[in-house]
């Protein structure tokens, strides 16, 4: 008798090298438990993610991305994550027009401090992809 499996999504998370990837690793050493569906993918600054990333990822076969920079005002480079914020914006709008299912993107703030904050999103974004199921077929053409 072969058991179902339960649907586990592939979470792609851009993480900011600054902030969000040391909460990450923060959650990581204090042993606080998330999903291990995610796939990190280290950036110096979440502005240095060009929409484009996100766009193949989403169409390769991510059933989500994440991204994940420091909090505005407090970015290692100035300005970089109202950069972020703007281009999310503008690609969250991309993926209604196309019907690419504008659920499966989400930005987030956390610091290098808030190990426990990105256990938490990590969780809820996993869970809300996956009640959401598998990508369609249709956007997993180009890879």
């Amino acid at each position: 008798m072969v058991k179902d499996k339960e649907f586990m999504p592939k979470i792609l998370a851009f993480l900011c090298n600054w902030c969000s990837y040391a909460g990450a690793d923060l959650a990581g050493t204090s042993r606080l438990k998330y999903p291990p569906s995610i796939l990190p993918i280290r950036v110096m600054c979440s502005s240095r993610i060009d929409p484009l990333f996100i766009i193949k990822a989403y169409l390769g076969g991510a059933d989500g991305v994440l991204i994940a920079g420091c909090h505005p005002g407090d970015c290692h480079y100035d300005k970089g994550n109202y950069y972020t914020r703007r281009r999310f914006a503008l690609l969250k709008k991309i993926f209604e027009e196309l019907d690419m299912e504008p659920d499966r993107l989400m930005l987030s703030w956390v610091s290098a401090s808030e190990g426990p904050k990105y256990a938490r999103v990590a969780t809820e974004f996993t869970e809300k992809v996956r009640k959401s199921g598998e990508g369609s077929a249709k956007n997993k053409i180009f890879l």
